[in-house]
């Protein structure tokens, strides 16, 4: 799976781009607008609803994410200080207790590209949908 987590503002309005692969064939696209959330709760929320939408699909996955935070945080090399990280975090524990294996890998943005573009593409959907502009209080 590839993931991203794109937020316009920090915070900002966000979106998660989920890309599931089974063989080297994609087999589902997702992107999602999830409101106002700072980029890393965006991508953790990415990784929380990738393993909810594969839960049924596979027993192993592979977690491919461009955030070094995220990755090193669920490889336990980085401790979780944000409190609502840790809640996430908790959440994301649960799930992967539905899996027999996860790895966790960073790989650099423009091996990720795709996840961004569907987490952009929400979040563009979004804001024309709604003809709303998020002005960042600060």
């Amino acid at each position: 799976m590839h993931i991203d987590g794109a937020s316009r503002g920090n915070p900002g309005l966000s979106a998660i781009g989920i890309i599931i692969m089974k063989d080297d064939k994609v087999i589902k696209e997702h992107g999602e607008f999830i409101g106002v959330k700072t980029n890393n709760q965006a991508e953790y929320e990415a990784l929380r609803r990738a393993l909810e939408i594969c839960s049924d699909l596979d027993r192993e996955v592979n977690i491919l994410s461009d955030s070094e935070l995220l990755i090193n945080q669920r490889n336990l090399k980085y401790r979780i200080r944000s409190q609502e990280l840790k809640i996430l975090s908790r959440q994301i524990a649960a799930l992967e207790k539905n899996y027999d294996k996860i790895t966790y890998k960073h790989v650099p943005r423009s091996k990720n590209r795709r996840a961004d573009y569907l987490a952009n593409k929400a979040l563009d959907e979004y804001q024309r949908s709604n003809q709303f502009e998020y002005i960042d209080p600060n």
